[in-house]
Protein backbone atom coordinates (compact mmCIF):
# COMPACT_ATOMS: atom_id res chain seq x y z
CA UNK A 1 0.00 0.00 0.00
CA UNK A 2 1.44 3.35 -1.32
CA UNK A 3 1.87 6.58 1.42
CA UNK A 4 -1.56 7.58 1.65
CA UNK A 5 -1.25 9.98 4.25
CA UNK A 6 -0.06 12.12 1.93
CA UNK A 7 -2.88 12.45 0.06
CA UNK A 8 -4.53 13.73 3.16
CA UNK A 9 -2.26 16.17 4.05
CA UNK A 10 -2.25 17.89 0.74
CA UNK A 11 -5.86 17.91 0.55
CA UNK A 12 -6.20 19.88 3.93
CA UNK A 13 -3.55 22.12 2.13
CA UNK A 14 -5.65 22.64 -0.65
CA UNK A 15 -8.94 23.24 1.21
CA UNK A 16 -7.91 24.80 4.18
CA UNK A 17 -4.90 27.00 3.73
CA UNK A 18 -5.06 28.69 7.34
CA UNK A 19 -5.54 25.65 9.55
CA UNK A 20 -4.22 23.04 7.41
CA UNK A 21 -1.37 22.51 10.14
CA UNK A 22 -3.61 22.60 12.73
CA UNK A 23 -6.04 20.22 11.21
CA UNK A 24 -3.00 17.33 10.40
CA UNK A 25 -2.08 17.53 14.19
CA UNK A 26 -5.39 16.76 14.87
CA UNK A 27 -6.28 14.61 12.47
CA UNK A 28 -2.94 12.41 14.07
CA UNK A 29 -3.51 12.45 17.43
CA UNK A 30 -7.12 11.31 16.67
CA UNK A 31 -5.28 8.32 14.10
CA UNK A 32 -3.43 7.37 17.00
CA UNK A 33 -6.50 7.00 19.29
CA UNK A 34 -8.54 5.12 16.46
CA UNK A 35 -5.63 2.66 15.27
CA UNK A 36 -5.45 1.38 18.74
CA UNK A 37 -8.62 -0.39 17.39
CA UNK A 38 -7.37 -1.66 14.27
CA UNK A 39 -3.96 -3.29 15.79
CA UNK A 40 -4.92 -6.46 14.60
CA UNK A 41 -4.97 -5.75 10.92
CA UNK A 42 -1.53 -6.24 10.15
CA UNK A 43 -1.45 -9.65 11.50
CA UNK A 44 -4.59 -10.92 11.16
CA UNK A 45 -5.67 -14.52 8.88
CA UNK A 46 -8.49 -12.52 7.27
CA UNK A 47 -6.87 -10.49 4.14
CA UNK A 48 -9.78 -7.56 3.67
CA UNK A 49 -8.80 -7.12 7.46
CA UNK A 50 -5.06 -5.14 5.83
CA UNK A 51 -7.23 -2.53 4.59
CA UNK A 52 -8.46 -1.02 8.23
CA UNK A 53 -5.26 0.87 9.18
CA UNK A 54 -6.17 3.02 5.68
CA UNK A 55 -9.60 3.12 7.01
CA UNK A 56 -8.95 4.20 10.21
CA UNK A 57 -7.05 7.03 8.92
CA UNK A 58 -10.24 8.43 6.91
CA UNK A 59 -12.08 7.90 9.75
CA UNK A 60 -9.62 10.63 11.57
CA UNK A 61 -9.87 12.77 8.66
CA UNK A 62 -13.54 12.36 8.84
CA UNK A 63 -13.63 13.03 12.35
CA UNK A 64 -11.59 16.18 11.95
CA UNK A 65 -13.69 17.47 9.63
CA UNK A 66 -16.62 17.07 11.31
CA UNK A 67 -15.64 18.84 14.33
CA UNK A 68 -13.97 21.70 12.38
CA UNK A 69 -17.59 22.08 11.24
CA UNK A 70 -18.26 20.88 7.96
CA UNK A 71 -21.51 19.01 6.57
CA UNK A 72 -21.53 15.78 5.55
CA UNK A 73 -22.25 16.72 1.46
CA UNK A 74 -18.49 18.87 2.05
CA UNK A 75 -16.85 15.50 3.70
CA UNK A 76 -18.00 13.20 1.00
CA UNK A 77 -17.05 15.76 -1.43
CA UNK A 78 -13.79 15.87 -0.30
CA UNK A 79 -12.72 12.26 0.84
CA UNK A 80 -13.69 10.86 -2.71
CA UNK A 81 -11.95 13.43 -4.62
CA UNK A 82 -8.80 12.02 -2.18
CA UNK A 83 -9.58 8.82 -2.51
CA UNK A 84 -9.38 9.25 -6.66
CA UNK A 85 -6.35 11.05 -6.70
CA UNK A 86 -5.18 8.07 -4.44
CA UNK A 87 -6.47 5.24 -6.34
CA UNK A 88 -5.49 6.95 -9.62
CA UNK A 89 -2.93 4.79 -11.80
CA UNK A 90 0.33 7.13 -12.23
CA UNK A 91 2.08 5.43 -15.12
CA UNK A 92 1.31 2.68 -17.29
CA UNK A 93 2.85 0.14 -15.49
CA UNK A 94 0.26 1.15 -12.78
CA UNK A 95 -3.00 0.77 -15.01
CA UNK A 96 -1.91 -2.51 -16.31
CA UNK A 97 -1.23 -3.70 -12.72
CA UNK A 98 -4.97 -2.61 -11.78
CA UNK A 99 -6.35 -4.15 -14.97
CA UNK A 100 -4.08 -7.68 -14.94
CA UNK A 101 -6.46 -9.34 -12.08
CA UNK A 102 -9.48 -9.42 -14.18
CA UNK A 103 -7.78 -10.38 -17.72
CA UNK A 104 -6.26 -13.44 -15.44
CA UNK A 105 -9.76 -14.67 -14.23
CA UNK A 106 -10.66 -18.66 -15.13
CA UNK A 107 -7.08 -19.56 -15.54
CA UNK A 108 -5.35 -22.10 -13.91
CA UNK A 109 -3.22 -19.57 -11.74
CA UNK A 110 -6.57 -17.64 -10.89
CA UNK A 111 -8.69 -20.73 -9.85
CA UNK A 112 -5.79 -21.56 -7.11
CA UNK A 113 -5.35 -18.56 -6.12
CA UNK A 114 -9.42 -17.87 -5.43
CA UNK A 115 -9.98 -21.46 -3.77
CA UNK A 116 -6.78 -19.57 -1.29
CA UNK A 117 -8.88 -16.76 -0.83
CA UNK A 118 -12.06 -18.11 -0.23
CA UNK A 119 -10.66 -19.95 2.57
CA UNK A 120 -9.07 -16.99 4.24
CA UNK A 121 -11.58 -14.33 3.77
CA UNK A 122 -14.33 -16.68 5.04
CA UNK A 123 -13.10 -17.10 8.38
CA UNK A 124 -13.21 -14.20 11.23
CA UNK A 125 -9.57 -13.26 11.74
CA UNK A 126 -10.74 -10.63 14.39
CA UNK A 127 -14.07 -9.82 16.52
CA UNK A 128 -13.82 -6.31 14.91
CA UNK A 129 -12.77 -7.43 11.42
CA UNK A 130 -14.56 -8.77 7.93
CA UNK A 131 -15.66 -11.96 6.95
CA UNK A 132 -16.93 -12.57 3.22
CA UNK A 133 -18.09 -14.88 0.91
CA UNK A 134 -16.50 -15.50 -2.60
CA UNK A 135 -18.59 -15.92 -5.12
CA UNK A 136 -17.23 -18.30 -8.48
CA UNK A 137 -20.36 -19.87 -9.82
CA UNK A 138 -20.57 -17.99 -13.60
CA UNK A 139 -24.82 -17.98 -13.93
CA UNK A 140 -24.24 -15.60 -10.45
CA UNK A 141 -21.53 -13.55 -11.50
CA UNK A 142 -22.73 -12.25 -14.71
CA UNK A 143 -20.57 -14.99 -16.94
CA UNK A 144 -17.45 -13.71 -14.84
CA UNK A 145 -16.94 -16.21 -12.57
CA UNK A 146 -16.15 -13.84 -9.44
CA UNK A 147 -18.12 -12.25 -7.02
CA UNK A 148 -17.93 -11.52 -3.12
CA UNK A 149 -20.62 -10.98 -0.06
CA UNK A 150 -18.99 -9.14 2.56
CA UNK A 151 -21.12 -10.98 5.64
CA UNK A 152 -19.45 -8.39 8.55
CA UNK A 153 -18.24 -5.39 7.46
CA UNK A 154 -14.81 -4.46 9.74
CA UNK A 155 -15.35 -0.88 8.43
CA UNK A 156 -18.68 -0.55 9.96
CA UNK A 157 -17.55 -1.88 13.29
CA UNK A 158 -14.68 0.80 13.02
CA UNK A 159 -17.34 3.80 12.08
CA UNK A 160 -19.90 2.17 14.76
CA UNK A 161 -17.56 1.81 17.28
CA UNK A 162 -17.08 6.18 17.19
CA UNK A 163 -20.23 6.70 16.49
CA UNK A 164 -19.52 7.69 13.02
CA UNK A 165 -21.33 4.96 11.44
CA UNK A 166 -23.68 7.54 9.35
CA UNK A 167 -20.24 8.07 7.14
CA UNK A 168 -19.13 4.59 6.72
CA UNK A 169 -21.35 4.57 3.20
CA UNK A 170 -18.89 7.17 2.07
CA UNK A 171 -16.33 4.13 1.64
CA UNK A 172 -18.83 2.74 0.00
CA UNK A 173 -18.63 4.23 -2.78
CA UNK A 174 -14.69 4.07 -3.27
CA UNK A 175 -15.56 0.56 -4.76
CA UNK A 176 -16.98 1.92 -7.89
CA UNK A 177 -13.95 3.80 -8.07
CA UNK A 178 -11.62 0.88 -7.86
CA UNK A 179 -13.97 -1.60 -9.76
CA UNK A 180 -13.95 0.96 -12.83
CA UNK A 181 -9.83 1.02 -12.67
CA UNK A 182 -9.89 -2.59 -13.09
CA UNK A 183 -11.99 -2.62 -16.20
CA UNK A 184 -15.45 -3.62 -14.44
CA UNK A 185 -18.63 -2.02 -13.59
CA UNK A 186 -19.65 -2.57 -10.06
CA UNK A 187 -23.49 -4.29 -9.51
CA UNK A 188 -24.83 -4.41 -6.13
CA UNK A 189 -28.31 -4.82 -4.68
CA UNK A 190 -27.08 -3.02 -0.99
CA UNK A 191 -24.18 -2.55 1.85
CA UNK A 192 -24.52 -3.10 4.86
CA UNK A 193 -23.23 0.48 5.97
CA UNK A 194 -27.07 1.40 4.26
CA UNK A 195 -28.60 -1.00 6.00
CA UNK A 196 -28.87 -4.37 4.27
CA UNK A 197 -27.73 -7.53 5.66
CA UNK A 198 -24.79 -8.11 3.39
CA UNK A 199 -22.36 -5.84 1.11
CA UNK A 200 -23.28 -7.75 -2.52
CA UNK A 201 -20.49 -7.23 -5.03
CA UNK A 202 -20.91 -8.50 -8.80
CA UNK A 203 -18.95 -7.05 -11.65
CA UNK A 204 -19.91 -6.64 -15.66
CA UNK A 205 -17.00 -6.24 -18.11
CA UNK A 206 -16.69 -2.53 -19.27
CA UNK A 207 -13.90 -3.45 -21.62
Amino acid sequence: MRNFKKYFKESLAANYRRDSARLLENMEREFNTIKVDVAFAGTSKNPIDRRLTFTAYFLAFIKVLDKHGENFERIREISLAIVKEYVRPKNKIQKFLKRLPVKLLNTTLANLLLKSLKKRVGQRGHPEGFVAKIITDKNETFGLGYGIDILECGICKLFKTHKYEQYAKILCEVDEITSGLAGLKLVRTGTIANGAKTCDFRFKRVE
